[in-house]
């Protein structure tokens, strides 16, 4: 599992066809998932992201947690973190994992962050998506396991 986290002030997420979903301050998490994912992969994501500090305290410093700060999280899926660039100039993508399984993962993965008791918006699972986001620092880091 692969997840690309950006700290933001305001993000929000339009799937064709579906209304826009956004929260305020918190986390956009774009996730992906590969070919053997297991629900205490998902458990140790999720605690990881709730738990990791990477919001400021009175002094400045990355301190503080998401729950901390009572923020929020807005997940995407995003197969293309498994995208293979070494050879050719086409990306491969045979390292993601296969669609019913990571729409699994996907709502899992949700669920799991929802039971942390932060409010949680997610994207649609294979769908065309426009996402906009108001970067807070910036802070982007890429978490995997």
């Amino acid at each position: 599992m692969k997840v690309a986290l950006q700290r933001v002030k305001k993000a929000t997420v339009s799937p064709e066809g579906e209304t826009q979903r956004s929260i305020n301050q918190g986390l956009l998490l774009y996730v992906g998932f590969g070919h053997h994912e297991t629900l205490e992969t998902l458990q140790w994501m999720s605690q990881k992201i709730c738990k990791l500090r990477v919001f400021p305290d009175q002094e400045g410093k990355m301190n503080l947690s998401v729950e901390d700060v009572r923020g929020e999280l807005l997940i995407i899926s995003q197969f293309t973190l498994y995208g293979e660039t070494k050879k050719g100039t086409r990306p491969s993508f045979k390292q993601a994992g296969p669609p019913d399984k990571s729409k699994i993962w996907y709502q899992q993965f949700i669920q799991l962050c929802k039971e942390s008791g932060l409010r949680v918006e997610s994207g649609a699972f294979g769908a065309h998506m426009e996402i906009g986001s108001i970067n807070d620092g910036p802070v982007t880091l890429l978490i995997e396991r």
